[in-house]
């Protein structure tokens, strides 16, 4: 794979704003015209050379050299012109965008003096652009996507085909239940696929190998072929027809047969045989389907395994009911010890005592990957039993990827999934290594920050977030990113890296000077010839900040500091000029630190002061004109300056729930998407009134407080929330108890078309269910609400929602009836959440149909008026059930009536089909 997926991630930023400049006051110079244009002509040239490149499994030294230099060129071009952009801002440019300036800026382009710098600075870059060339020719590199490798690369997963089953740990019980499933109802003789599904070098193939070996007698025919990443669909059927054909005749022509033909043989052979089949390593959709039409549906019973590092891909071979997707999941601490330990040491006990510890480090950096485990254990195999030695391994695994022949399978294995990504993908992926081993990455942190250093662009009519997000949920079906707290919509909230492929994406990130990781003794600072373009500070102590301190930092595009204690080592602000994404999230000791020269970050759009220790924000914060995020969740800060209105750009407005003063102005900034964090009684009526100015407001999160004297603040909020409700609000959050606000709001009109969530953050209870939620809102997905009385009437109208998926339900209300779910109601709802706040309710009961997706269930539960019904719940009437937790409200009711109910629902859950998570508490 060439490295190029760093310059082609410089270039596109770049071509967008030479686009910008042409379209703007500065392209009406006709000489500045001309010289731009030339500059766009020939770093088009440039991207389309890398995008030949980028094709290359193998690139030549001197391709990469070339690539590197242009990557350099186009991040100085950028630079260059971000620069002489803010020398002509000088004394009045901050007070409008990057657009805009131009219009209040092309007279001081027609001076002699700003003719002479810019037509310097684009000599000077003309130059460097010139000698790219020559090199280019130099070096010959125009045929050289067309030319052969001139070497054979063996397929990494041969080894997994041929495996000895006495080598294989952890493999048992799943080989047995998925054999077993594979002959289960023969008599029904349906053809059914089994794809196994999961991230490289977590032994899919052996575990199809695996299966294969233990059920293939029960079959007339069968074949194994690997499809692999460039498949040939004529060469893999014919591959298979020579494996399951004992009849010299009918494939003596075999040579001469196109693809057409080949798939018609292999049909003709199988069309009355019971066959079993492994198609291994599909990485596409397509690949599947040219190759699956071979396959004959004979009702015979046949049988075919798939393996694939994609989930979408696993979806696509099993279309049926019949058919099974297998997740393949990592290697359980005991079997990641016994695998790693008997191929050293012939078993865990000779293991001396000193290696203990070292050896339990390399394991948890595996992460149960057996290829991992394989590979490392098979190097330490060859080194000295001493603890340093293989201090010295544990240390040096991720540069040892690229070095050390032990670990050459291992690096061609996880180097498959990087290299079959498309150049967008290879950026974002390259950009998790930013973040520390076991680290949870938010969602939305990584899109928008994606998006602030200009990875994304719009595609097809879809905007930035849109693209951004798909590209995060593109990493999780390729198996590349591990998910981490899906919701109950689906989505999820975040992600972490496997360590071993954070371990490939970070040498990636060296090669292609993608990132600079500082991270104590791990610290690579890369070529001294390159710029330092982004910076993850991970762990920094005095000598590396003094050696940090040395280096040129004027081009980093982001900081992103990941760990507290850091802060007394950072490099003054005043020495980053560029920065793009300035990333303090979980910092301790920011409040310490000199934010001097903040105000010259002036292309700064990504700022987070999340969960730090900061009291106020910096003054040059204003003058941030480009800044869309601005994250202050979790923080002191207890008041925003009124001139943060000026920050027209902000998409983003997060704060935690202090209740800060909602600025007069912000009406102006209609490119809020989102906003928390504000107090509406604390505020004026006409500040309150400017928020239904938000045309763009999608998310807001506010508290609203009882408050007699303010009632009339109440009433506007209101006003603006009916405003918004015209445009494009999806998410409403009100802390607090403001009973005439939620009292106004039973008459919500017009409302929002596209509502996905509201809740109650409140004690406040409703004495009824509100008017406008009706059958009509067909977005809403997530509701929370608080109400005196809960009745089945209630719960009816509730259940008829048609796109509810997470309820929850609140009361302040004794019930000692039991509310009953009947079958009709909430077909689409997967939690469910029923918290009385004083001394509880009696029970639920659902019957048979009710909530036929519920998956989570959460009950306050008060034995004392349940003991009336009996403690039956039904939960077997709910299919779906994987989560119940449970509360035992034990006021009022004895010892031996609370273990009786507790004893009931346990029962009542063992019984269940689906065995479900059971956690009570209370007992």
């Amino acid at each position: 794979m060439a490295p190029v997926t760093a310059a082609l991630g410089a270039l596109g930023p770049l071509l967008g704003k030479l686009a910008d400049l042409l379209a703007n006051e500065c392209g009406r110079l006709k000489r500045v015209r001309r010289e731009i244009r030339s500059l766009r002509t020939e770093f088009t040239s440039m991207h389309a050379a890398l995008q030949t490149y980028a094709q290359l499994d193998d690139p030549t030294h001197r391709v990469k050299q070339w690539v590197s230099l242009v990557r350099e060129l186009a991040y100085d071009t950028e630079d260059c012109f971000d620069k002489f952009i803010r020398h002509l801002g000088d004394g009045g440019g901050h007070d409008v965008g990057f657009k805009e300036f131009f219009r209040k800026t092309a007279r001081r382009l027609k001076t002699l003096g700003a003719r002479r710098g810019i037509a310097s600075q684009i000599n000077d870059l003309k130059l460097r652009i010139k000698q790219v060339k020559e090199l280019k020719t130099s070096y010959n590199l125009d045929g050289v996507a067309s030319s052969t490798q001139g070497h054979t690369i063996v397929d990494p997963r041969l080894a997994a085909l041929f495996a000895e089953e006495a080598h294989l740990v952890g493999i048992d019980s799943p080989r047995d239940n998925l054999a077993k499933w594979m002959l289960e109802e023969e008599s029904k003789q349906r053809r059914r696929v089994l794809s196994i599904v999961g991230f490289g070098g977590l032994g899919k193939t052996t575990l199809a190998n695996e299966v294969y070996r233990k059920i293939q007698e029960r079959f007339d025919c069968h074949a194994l072929v690997s499809v692999s990443q460039k498949p040939d669909t004529k060469k893999i059927i014919k591959d298979l027809i020579s494996q399951m054909s004992r009849n010299s005749d009918f494939t003596k022509d075999m040579e001469s047969w196109d693809e057409q033909k080949s798939i018609g043989k292999l049909r003709e052979l199988l069309q009355h045989k019971r066959y079993l089949v492994i198609i291994d390593d599909i990485w596409s959709i397509s690949a599947w389907k040219a190759i699956n039409c071979a396959f004959p549906e004979n009702n015979s019973s046949s049988r075919i395994i798939t393996t694939t590092r994609i989930l979408e891909v696993a979806r696509s071979c099993c279309p049926d009911r019949d058919d099974q997707i297998y997740e393949m999941t990592p290697l359980s601490d005991v079997h990641s010890e016994r695998l790693f330990f008997n191929r050293i040491f012939g078993s865990e006990e000779r293991c001396p005592d000193m290696l203990i510890e070292v050896s339990n480090a390399i394991l948890k950096k595996c992460g149960g990957l057996p290829l991992a485990i394989i590979s490392i254990s098979g190097l330490l195999a060859n080194r000295p039993r001493v603890k340093e030695e293989w201090e010295k391994v544990k240390r040096s695994i991720g540069s040892d990827l690229n070095r050390n022949q032990s670990l050459e399978g291992m690096k061609n294995i996880l180097s498959l999934s990087y290299n079959d990504l498309p150049p967008n993908l290879k950026t974002v992926l390259l950009h998790l290594s930013n973040f520390p081993e076991d680290y949870v990455i938010d969602r939305e942190r990584l899109v928008r920050q994606w998006i602030a250093e200009g990875f994304i662009s719009e595609e097809r009519g879809r905007s930035c977030q849109d693209v951004a997000e798909s590209y995060f949920y593109e990493l999780i079906n390729k198996s590349l990113v591990q998910p981490v707290d899906v919701g109950y919509d689906g989505k999820v909230r975040a992600c972490r890296v496997h360590d071993m492929m954070l371990e490939l994406i970070i040498s990636k990130s060296i090669e292609e000077n993608f990132i600079t990781v500082v991270n104590g003794s791990q610290t690579v600072w890369g070529n001294s010839q390159c710029s330092i373009r982004r910076l993850s500070i991970q762990d920094i102590d005095q000598e590396l900040a003094s050696e940090l301190a040395k280096k040129d930092l004027s081009h980093v595009r982001s900081l992103i500091i990941t760990s507290s204690g850091c802060m007394k080592h950072l490099p003054s602000l005043s020495k980053f000029e560029t920065l793009r994404v300035l990333d303090f999230e979980g910092c301790w000791g920011v409040a310490q630190y000199d934010m001097d020269g903040m105000e010259n970050l002036f292309q700064l759009k990504y700022l987070s002061f999340k969960k730090t220790d900061i009291l106020e924000l910096p003054s040059g914060l204003v003058m941030l004109h480009d800044l869309e995020t601005l994250d202050l969740r979790s923080t002191e800060i207890r008041d925003l300056p009124a001139i943060i209105v000026q920050l027209t750009k902000l998409q983003h407005l997060l704060g935690g729930f202090n209740g800060w003063k909602i600025p007069v102005g912000i009406g102006n900034m209609t490119n809020l998407r989102e906003i928390s964090g504000f107090g509406i009684t604390m505020n004026s009526v006409g500040s309150v009134e400017e928020l239904g100015s938000l045309i763009n407001l999608k998310v807001i999160h506010v508290r609203c407080e009882e408050s007699q004297e303010c009632k009339s603040h109440a009433e506007m909020f209101h006003s603006s929330l009916c405003k918004l409700g015209s445009y494009k609000l999806q998410s409403v959050w009100i802390n607090g108890g403001n009973s005439s606000l939620f009292e106004l709001l039973d008459s919500w009109s017009p409302l929002p078309s596209c509502l996905q969530r509201y809740v109650m953050g409140t004690p406040y209870c409703l004495s009824k269910l509100p008017k406008w939620i009706t059958p009509a809102l067909t977005s809403l997905a997530y509701l929370h609400i608080s109400l005196s009385v809960i009745t089945e009437e209630v719960l009816g109208i509730l259940g008829e929602l048609p796109a509810l998926l997470s309820l929850t339900l609140c009361t302040n209300t004794v019930h000692k009836d039991r509310l009953v779910l009947q079958g009709r109601e909430f077909r689409c709802l997967k939690e469910f959440r029923y918290q009385p706040f004083g001394k509880g309710a009696g029970t639920l009961v659902f019957e048979k149909g009710a909530l036929p997706k519920l998956e989570k269930f959460d009950l306050w539960f008060n034995v004392s008026m349940a003991k009336a019904y009996g403690f039956y719940l039904g939960l077997e009437h709910l299919p779906c059930l994987k989560d119940v937790q449970i509360i035992l409200e034990n006021q009022d009711a004895t010892s031996p009536e609370v273990e009786a109910a507790a004893a009931a629902i346990r029962k009542e859950a063992s019984l269940h089909a689906n065995h479900p998570r059971l956690t009570l508490h209370g007992v």
